[in-house]
């Protein structure tokens, strides 16, 4: 009876630890993921169990974690899990930086895991960044307009080959200030040849002068080539900006003009001013003349034969210069005259 009930009480306690058993691995197998730790243990990027459990109990997405984690140690990337678990948490792409980072170890473009983070979380889009630092892109600017020495206007189009520049990626001038530094160097350079022929005999001299500038520097970008596609022929701004100026030349000559004759004929008026206040004068000193002859007869200056003696003597000379304006018209009428023939 004991030994039976012993054998039975043995029973209990191995069916109790095979309980405990069944209920903790299925525990373990629901709350860690087998699956994912197994497959990163066949493919060569062991992931402890431990770790496997924190980043569940971080909320972390632990497939897609291990799939990128799995797929950056079969390219031949050296990785911590560390970095893409992080990289999740602060709201990054990993997948997209993943790529980014194979794509660029392919290409044997340098590109560390934290300056590929940082740029993710920039809000620039890595993968591309790198494709397009793989396979340069063409960035075209509009017609920018210049004027050769000889006055002549030229519009020229250019197609600037560029790739992108990891490292300057962050921080760096995108393709606005490269189109801007582009037409600024198109513009010295057509300004600084003698003649627009020149210039279309020649475009690559553009080409040169805009390489020689290093347009890429503190932008995103290094760029490859500089082509010109079309150059065209537009005013001839030399001539344009000499006419205006012969025409504002006119102007000024015209305005000085109207100044002197507002000066002379303010001058006339008042000679003509003078002129009244002179004969004005000359009729108040004549009126005091008819006073003065009345004083003299008072006095006995004069006498009556005296008087008579003067008229007579005015009535000569009105009667000569009489004679004399009517002789001067005549002169003048025929001077006229012969002008007008002439």
């Amino acid at each position: 009876m004991m030994s039976l009930l012993g054998a039975n009480t043995s029973l209990y306690i191995w069916l109790s630890v095979l309980v405990v058993f069944i209920i903790a691995l299925a525990v373990f197998i629901g709350f860690v993921p087998v699956n994912v730790w197994i497959k990163a243990l066949v493919s060569g990027a062991h992931v402890s169990v431990g770790r496997l459990i924190g980043m569940k109990l971080r909320h972390v997405d632990v497939n897609m974690i291990i799939d990128n984690y799995i797929n950056a140690t079969k390219a031949g990337i050296t990785l911590k899990i560390d970095d893409l678990e992080t990289h999740y948490l602060a709201g990054g792409n990993v997948e997209r930086v993943v790529d980014a980072l194979i794509m660029a170890h392919g290409a044997k473009i340098p590109l560390p895991i934290e300056t590929a983070k940082a740029i993710d979380l920039a809000n620039r889009d890595i993968l591309e960044a790198v494709r397009n630092s793989v396979r340069p892109i063409v960035i075209e600017t509009p017609a920018i307009l210049g004027v050769a020495k000889d006055g002549i206007q030229l519009a020229v189009k250019v197609k600037v080959t560029v790739k992108n520049n990891i490292s300057k990626l962050i921080g760096g001038a995108g393709p606005d200030t490269v189109i801007a530094r582009v037409g600024e160097g198109i513009v010295t350079a057509i300004g600084s040849a003698d003649s627009h022929k020149q210039v279309l005999e020649h475009p690559d001299r553009i080409s040169k002068v805009l390489l020689e500038k290093n347009l890429d520097l503190n932008t995103a970008f290094t760029i490859v080539s500089i082509d010109i596609a079309e150059t065209k022929i537009c005013e001839n701004i030399g001539a344009k900006l000499l006419a205006e100026q012969a025409e504002t030349d006119m102007k000024i000559a015209k305005s000085r003009a109207e100044e002197r004759r507002s000066m002379a004929v303010a001058a006339e008026q008042e000679m003509r001013a003078k002129t009244q206040e002179m004969k004005a004068k000359f009729i108040n000193a004549e009126s005091e003349v008819p006073k003065a002859i009345s004083s003299a007869f008072t006095q006995g200056n004069i006498g009556v034969l005296d008087y008579y003696k003067m008229q007579n003597i005015l009535s000569d000379t009105n009667m000569r210069n009489a004679f004399g304006s009517a002789t001067a018209k005549k002169i003048d009428k025929k001077d006229k005259d012969d002008n007008e023939n002439n």
